[in-house]
């Protein structure tokens, strides 16, 4: 099995326009988002490795947050796929960026409804 490096941001809530029904439309709803990104490992880290050798965790949560801006997102599909696309455009050694995302408002018990979209870098 080849060596792996996971980033991971889990249940991050945003507020993102997003919807096709008029309820949804016109203001924003909460959005949860987790957001694994396999990122190219070094062969070793030792106490003293830099950080430009890994990425700074805070831009997943920038991807999921200021960087979907005021745009109205019909489909959470692609709030996820923007938030994969800043990802690969910040950062080359990101290989694989998972993105799921959970509809907040439409939870009734709890549950969690929503998607996971999975990219590799092509």
């Amino acid at each position: 099995m080849a060596d792996s490096l996971t980033l991971e941001l889990a249940d991050f809530v945003h507020d993102v326009h997003t919807g096709i029904y008029s309820e949804e439309t016109g203001q924003p709803q909460p959005l949860k988002f987790t957001v694994q990104v396999r990122f190219k490992v070094q062969h070793h880290y030792d106490p003293d490795t830099p950080l430009d050798a890994s990425k700074n965790y805070m831009d997943l949560k920038f991807a999921c947050s200021e960087a979907l801006g005021d745009t109205h997102y019909k489909l959470i599909e692609a709030v996820a796929d923007h938030v994969v696309e800043t990802l690969f455009v910040q950062d080359t050694r990101v290989e694989q960026v998972s993105v799921k995302i959970v509809k907040l408002a439409l939870s009734e018990a709890d549950e969690q409804i929503g998607i996971t979209l999975v990219r590799e870098r092509r």
